[in-house]
């Protein structure tokens, strides 16, 4: 009886195997607009969470990653996902704050003394998430659905021609910037303009600006910013926390079967793993070569404009708050941040200490 019983499983097997194979589905291909041109560090890091999505879907999706303009230019994702001509966007939301001044908070705001993890853990732990939801969708009746991801260094104050120390020295700039940002750098005497990181270094060379900002030493390095500008600054509170925003159409998700929707989702947060080890790689090194390779002189930004930044922060709040939305969003915000920069900051010793004994004079004095 063993034998019979083996010998019909064999056969059964056998029957199985000798069966044609079931034709396989035809992935779902998602078309995905970045917001960055194609040679910019950003699209390797969206093609990270590319990557993520196809892999653990057993390729049941694949994405389409094209880079801005394709379909649409760099600051029209939101509209056109909104719209269903792209399914799926990797941007930041800063770029549609034209829309409503509280993008800007979910990636370009005060961040109250919150490092970039700090605000990206309030996004998903804090109430940002709905709080996002309650915007695009109940607010704005936006079609789309958004998650945010990779916790971005805080951004450089950017590249000038001659060296800056004082506020007064920055006064009648044209200078390069996004978000809340541009209103915060206006208020301090600057005057701004917002361009997508391709028309950056074109605007520089034909004088529409003198200064700018983008996002970090890889970008900047990639589109030529050490060609037209020497003198660049590290550590500002203008963006001293931001995230990419992975926008979804809300009816394309909807209709995903439930487990190539979680992939999806939860590909965000794996690529967003992946990002930061990837971009603290890729921006060190790259400041270097900025450096001895380029002749870059790198500073930290000076304290007088610092605090200028904080001061003109406290003062922009208060006119914020007029608008209901943004003042509960800048409540939770400040809640959350009390709280948990509190613990951060009594926890974490002095790493800078601990730097300059093991690479002593290393740092700037």
């Amino acid at each position: 009886m063993k034998k019979s019983v083996i010998g019909g499983g064999a056969a059964a097997a056998a029957t199985a195997l000798a069966t044609p194979a079931v034709l396989a589905q035809s992935p779902l291909v998602v078309k995905m607009q970045t917001s960055w041109p194609a040679s910019d560090i950003w699209m390797d890091m969206a093609k990270q969470y590319v990557d993520r999505v196809e892999s653990m879907s057993g390729d049941r999706i694949k994405i389409d990653l094209l880079p801005a303009g394709a379909v649409v230019a760099a600051f029209q994702v939101m509209d056109a996902v909104n719209d269903g001509v792209l399914d799926a966007a990797h941007s930041v939301s800063a770029y549609w704050y034209g829309k409503n001044k509280a993008a800007s908070l979910f990636g370009t705001g005060p961040v109250f003394g919150g490092n970039p993890t700090t605000m990206l853990s309030w996004f998903y732990q804090g109430g940002g998430r709905e709080l996002y939801r309650e915007l695009t969708q109940d607010t704005m009746g936006l079609n789309v659905v958004g998650l945010l991801g990779f916790p971005m260094p805080a951004q450089p104050f950017g590249w000038f021609k001659e060296p800056v120390n004082s506020v007064a020295d920055i006064k009648g700039f044209k200078y390069r910037t996004v978000g809340l940002a541009a209103d915060l750098m206006q208020s301090m005497g600057m005057s701004v303009a917002q361009l997508p990181g391709g028309e950056i270094v074109p605007a520089m060379e034909r004088g529409v600006i003198d200064a700018f900002e983008f996002n970090n030493p890889s970008s900047d390095m990639r589109f030529g910013a050490q060609d037209v500008a020497k003198n660049y600054y590290l550590g500002s509170y203008h963006q001293a926390s931001e995230a990419f925003e992975f926008l979804f159409n809300k009816d394309f998700m909807d209709d995903l079967d439930d487990d190539l929707r979680a992939i999806m989702e939860y590909s965000v947060e794996a690529a967003s793993t992946a990002n930061t080890a990837f971009a603290l790689d890729n921006y060190s090194s790259d400041l270097q070569k900025l450096q001895d390779e380029s002749g870059v002189t790198v500073r930290q930004t000076p304290q007088d404009i610092l605090q200028a930044e904080l001061e003109a922060w406290s003062t922009m709040i208060v006119d914020l708050e007029s608008d209901p939305f943004v003042k509960k969003v800048l409540d939770s915000q400040r809640e959350w941040v009390e709280r948990v920069t509190y613990y951060e900051l009594l926890n974490a010793p002095d790493y800078r200490l601990a730097y300059e004994h093991f690479f002593p004079g290393k740092l700037p004095s």
